[in-house]
Formats: structure tokens, C-alpha cells, sequence
């Protein structure tokens, strides 16, 4: 039988199953387990883990052809909604501003690679030929955070279903009403891509209790956490294989070398994009002394509010950090403005960062604080600059950046810091291709070693060997 015979085959199939499925009252499909399934959203996980490997079963033997066309449909249904995608975050979570969610979701559906992702290693020699081939998991299990629900779940679904897999997420409780509605969305495009249902699942109460029920199902592959370091910790306790995108404190170095008035406008555009709330954001600004002034002044002009009285600094840390010197999560993702505004704080027009004079030791340092407070600590020189700045990014090696015109001092940073994203002379943000070169993730595997993961990251290696042929050298 020929490939595409084959095809045909399980188009129909495929479609057979779908005609002798029962459905809900609201017209959704229902799975055999009772659950509603309607839209990919099931009462237990049993219900969704199961529904999901049998759906991954058919599309694991469709064509990557058909992978191609999922993968732009779901580009193509969600391009016009990142408005509304960013609204509806923003509304249930109440962090960052809905202008910057509108572009992270863009990035997300425009720029996580696909199938291309997925490339082919071929050996030749006199003993024949050797492939290393790409394949799918089964099923994923993705945990997603509440600070980046709607890019994330995108982006994922996009990399796990290009590497053949089928996913249940595990949405963060903050966030689950704009979770259950994309993933409904999402579910609706793949099928009507495919004529698979439920490649894409969740339930409708996500918990804890769940997530860590999910963790431990015998028909969940791989794990794929994208969120703080107790959840990362918890999955890697599974005895699967898990992918952990864990916290980061990223420091921004400055030296007497750099483009003052470019870094300042870089690093207030990093640090206040969606009110610092992504892991990659400059939490940290480390600058030599020589520079200092200018550089707070430049940062004055691009929006930053400077502040270095003891006294206005007391009136934040009382507002923002909680008795122990843990951010207040009332303020996580809040805007610079409303922070000054709750702390007693002057200002004058619309800051978006407010910059805190201090020491390495301080709580705005040490701690990731996710909201637009980021400390200016002031170094003698570079090699000290650096020092400061390993010790705050405290060994996470998720991301720095550093502004400078000096190549040694930018190759013995990225060498010393060890970063999965590094980024030189422009904000944060471009270490997810925005405004920067590259693909775009919002799962970066720091823990685990993957770094900034795509669809190849969601498949497994498979070697396939050849004796004695297919060598033309």
C-alpha cells in the first residue's frame, strides 16, 4: 500500500471515529469515560490524560504534512485575537499592561518555530548510513505560569504538536478562566485542522492537587514546567524527564565603555516591558561608577523615576515587601505609577520604572521582585561590576544583560554569567526575538540544561541504522 493510500486510510478512520461519538446536549463531544470533553476541557485529569493519548495515537500516524497545516492554522486563528488574548490576561490576572501582552502574544503565535524545527542528523560511511530521527513523546504534561498564561500556552502548543506530541496543561489557578477559554480555542483550530479532538486538554478546575496528580500519571511522557523553583523541584521528584523553566534574577552591567544614553533607553524599555513580570526581565542594574550619574540622568529622560533618599526608599520597602522582605504579591506586575502612588511617592507624568539607589544586599537585589522596583547599585569598575552581578544572579543562569563597547569585557561576561540568554547592547526583551534575531520561547529550561526551547526540545532522539548502503561518497 502506498504512502498515500495510507493516508487516506486514516483520514477515514479517523473519521469514522468522530461520526460514532456521542454528543453533549451543548453539542460537544464526550468521551468514554463520561466526562465532557467538550472543547478539550474534562472534569478529571484521568479524563484528559486519557483523551489525549488516544488522540495522539491518530495524529502521530498522520503525515507531517498535516502537522504543517495544524501548525499554521493555529497561527492563522489566533493572529487576529492577541487583542483580545492580552485583555483577557490582563483582566483575570491584573499584572502587567495589556499593550505589552498584545506583542508577547503576537510573538508567540508568529515567531515558535514549527515542524522546520525538527531537523534530520545523517552519518555516512562505508558501513552504511545512520539517522538521527526526531520523534514524539506521547503525551506532554505542561505546567504554565499566571505571568505569561496566554504566550505560553501558545507557544508550547505550537512546539509540542509540531514534534508530534499531544498536551494536557496544567494552568496556573490565578489564571485558569483565560486558560480554559484558549485552550477550548486551541483545541477547536487543531481539530478542524486534523479531524483530531482533544489533542490539546486540561480540566475545568485546575489546583495543585491536580498539577502534582499530573506530574505522576503513568501515561503523561514528559514534563514541561514552566514556573517557580518549588514546582521545578516537585516535577524533577516524578522520576520522569522534565523540562524546568525556573526563576531568574537577571542583572544588567553597565561599563564606562557603553552607549550611555542607548543603554538607559534599553534598560528602562527591558525593565518596565509588561511591568517586569517575565523571568527575563533586568532586575538588577550594576553600573561603574564613573557613569553612574550620567547614566541614572539618561534613564530620567527615558521614563525611570530615581530614587535615593533613605526615607522614600523606607516608604517602598514598607509598601512593597512583605514583614520577611519577600515581595508583596498585591504589587507583582504592577505599574511604576500606581507603586509610587500607593507608597507616597512624588512624580510627575506617566514613569514607567522606578529605580532604587542601593546594595547588593538590599531585598530589591537579592530578591525577584517581578514588578517595575528595580535597584542601581554603583561599582568602582568593571571586574568588581561583574562580580556584583554573578553574586545577584545567584547561579540561576537564566539571563543577563550588559551594555558595553568592550568584545573582552562582553566575552568574559557571557563566559563568567553562564546565562541561557545573554544579551549585549539592547533590552531584555530581545533575548526573545523582539526587536532581536531569533525564534521566539517562553519556556526557557534553565534547571534542566535545554535553555530556550522549541519543537525540537519536545521530541526524542531515535537512532536508525543502515548496514552496508545508501553511502555515494
Amino acid at each position: 500500500m502506498s504512502k498515500i493510500d495510507i493516508e487516506a486510510l486514516v483520514e477515514q478512520i479517523i473519521k469514522g471515529s468522530q461520526l460514532n461519538t456521542p454528543s453533549s446536549p451543548e453539542g460537544g463531544e464526550v468521551s468514554a469515560s463520561n466526562g465532557s470533553g467538550a472543547g478539550g476541557v474534562f472534569h478529571t485529569v484521568d479524563e484528559a490524560v486519557a483523551a489525549a493519548k488516544e488522540a495522539q495515537k491518530k495524529y502521530f500516524h498522520t503525515s507531517l504534512a498535516r502537522r504543517k497545516k495544524v501548525i499554521q492554522a493555529i497561527r492563522d486563528g489566533l493572529a487576529p485575537k492577541v487583542e483580545e488574548l492580552a485583555e483577557r490576561a490582563y483582566e483575570e490576572t491584573g499584572m502587567g499592561n495589556v499593550e505589552d501582552k498584545i506583542v508577547k502574544n503576537r510573538l508567540a503565535v508568529t515567531q515558535t518555530p514549527g515542524v522546520e524545527d525538527l531537523k534530520t542528523e545523517i552519518i555516512t560511511g562505508d558501513a552504511g548510513m545512520t539517522l538521527y530521527e526526531l520523534c514524539p513523546y506521547g503525551v506532554i504534561g505542561a505546567i504554565a505560569p499566571s505571568t505569561n498564561p496566554t504566550e505560553t500556552l501558545i507557544c508550547n502548543t505550537i512546539g509540542m504538536l509540531a514534534a508530534g506530541n499531544a498536551v494536557y496543561f496544567s494552568p496556573h489557578p490565578g489564571a485558569k478562566q483565560t486558560s480554559i477559554w484558549l485552550v477550548r480555542l486551541l483545541n477547536k483550530i487543531v481539530k478542524d485542522a486534523s479531524g483530531i479532538d482533544h489533542l490539546i486538554a486540561t480540566i475545568d478546575e485546575p489546583s495543585i492537587q491536580a498539577a502534582q496528580e499530573m506530574m505522576v500519571h503513568p501515561d503523561i511522557n514528559l514534563l514541561v514546567v514552566t514556573g517557580g523553583p518549588g514546582v521545578v523541584r516537585q516535577a524533577m521528584m516524578s522520576g520522569k524527564k522534565v523540562l524546568g523553566a525556573g526563576a531568574g534574577n537577571p542583572p544588567a552591567i553597565v561599563d564606562e565603555t557603553a552607549v550611555i544614553e542607548k543603554a538607559a533607553a534599553d534598560i528602562v524599555a527591558g525593565a518596565a516591558f509588561d511591568n517586569n513580570i517575565l523571568c527575563i526581565a533586568e532586575k538588577n542594574i550594576v553600573v561603574v561608577e564613573s557613569i553612574a550619574d550620567f547614566l541614572s540622568f539618561q534613564m530620567e529622560k527615558a521614563g525611570a523615576v530615581i530614587i535615593n533618599e533613605l526615607k522614600t526608599i523606607k516608604k517602598l520597602e514598607e509598601l512593597v515587601l512583605t514583614s520577611d522582605g519577600k515581595p508583596n504579591k498585591a504589587y507583582i506586575g504592577k505599574p511604576a505609577a500606581h507603586i509610587l502612588q500607593s507608597a507616597g511617592i512624588p512624580f510627575s507624568g506617566n514613569p514607567k520604572l522606578a529605580v532604587v539607589v542601593t546594595t547588593p544586599e538590599h531585598p530589591f537585589a537579592v530578591e525577584e521582585m517581578l514588578m517595575p522596583v528595580v535597584p542601581f547599585i554603583h561599582t568602582p569598575d568593571f571586574d568588581t561590576a561583574l562580580e556584583v552581578a554573578l553574586e545577584l544572579e545567584q547561579g540561576l543562569h537564566h539571563t543577563a544583560t550588559m551594555h558595553s563597547q568592550n568584545v573582552t569585557r562582553l566575552n568574559k561576561a557571557a563566559r563568567a554569567m553562564k546565562t541561557s540568554i545573554f544579551v549585549k547592547n539592547g533590552p531584555s526583551y530581545a533575548g526573545l526575538g523582539f526587536k532581536g534575531e531569533g525564534s521566539t520561547t517562553f519556556t526557557i529550561a534553565t534547571p534542566t540544561g535545554e535553555g530556550t526551547t522549541t519543537a525540537r526540545h519536545f521530541a526524542r532522539t531515535r537512532r536508525c541504522v543502515l548496514t552496508d548502503g545508501f553511502s555515494i561518497k
